[in-house]
């Protein structure tokens, strides 16, 4: 692939990930780093069976970057939520040897609701599908906002 001035356009992999207490949803980019699509859901079990799940992903799409949701309260500040998810992602990031970068992650979960509202979908019975539409929410917002810096 070669882009119109001659250099090669570099290619991002980054997972997006929507932790929360009970199910984490997950999201991946396109080769090109433009678009975030929700993959899975995986639910919360020991630490070892996360690593696992998530290192067949990383393994599986080449990811370079994991992009982790902040639950900062609606006054921006970091609370005992946000303290969990980065002793988790944390966590992950040494176990997978990844960076890791932090996006707020505030009403994410209510924009995927207000999507799938919008096309239909039940929101009750598709907490899973919330979890990975956030997820994508979340990755994008960080694509995005590294396009236009």
């Amino acid at each position: 692939m070669s882009a119109i001035d001659g250099h090669t356009p570099v290619t991002l992999s980054a997972l997006g990930l929507d932790i929360g207490r009970r199910r984490i949803g997950v999201a991946g980019c396109d080769g090109t780093g433009l678009i975030a699509t929700g993959l899975t859901t995986l639910y919360r079990r020991s630490f070892a069976e996360l690593i696992a799940d998530i290192r067949q992903i990383v393994q599986e799409r080449r990811v370079q970057t994991l992009v982790v949701g902040l639950p900062l309260t609606m006054d921006g500040e970091e609370g005992a939520q946000a303290r969990q998810v980065r002793r988790l992602a944390g966590g992950l990031a040494q176990a997978l040897n990844l960076p890791v970068v932090y996006v707020d992650e505030r009403l994410s979960s209510v924009e995927a609701e207000q999507l799938m509202r919008s096309a239909g979908q039940s929101i009750a019975q598709e907490k899973a599908l919330i979890d990975r539409k956030a997820a994508a929410i979340i990755l994008q917002r960080w694509l995005d906002e590294r396009r236009s810096s």
